[in-house]
């Protein structure tokens, strides 16, 4: 395993419990690329220009394009954040800043965790 993954809070399991089965399929086989392929294609993983370090794991599913933001922390462990299906050519602004909120709480949280 080149990658490990782990979720904050429940966003994205409450995104994924409520997909199909074939979606989560989808879901499950880009999550494995990302977990095990030393360069991931940026098919599956690109960076968001003009942020600080966000990522978007995409998925194409059955009519639909999935997005779910994520980070890097501590080198090869990947944490997930919010999804959602992208129905514009575009990422919509607010899902962006959505990403951007939950990954500075994920390090103010960790911080605090830190210091006990």
């Amino acid at each position: 395993m080149k990658r490990k993954i782990l979720f904050y809070n429940n966003y994205f399991l409450d995104f994924y419990s409520k997909q199909d089965d074939k979606t989560q399929k989808k879901i499950d086989f880009v999550l494995d690329l990302i977990r095990n392929i030393e360069r991931v294609p940026i098919k599956f993983l690109k960076y968001l220009e003009g942020t600080d370090g966000l990522y978007e794991v995409r998925i194409l599913a059955v009519s639909k394009n999935i997005r779910i933001f994520s980070f890097f922390d501590e080198g090869n462990l990947i944490i997930l954040l919010n999804c959602f299906v992208k129905k514009t050519d575009k990422t919509p602004k607010k899902e962006i800043e959505q990403g951007v909120k939950l990954k500075e709480e994920y390090f103010i949280e960790k911080m605090k965790r830190n210091r006990k």
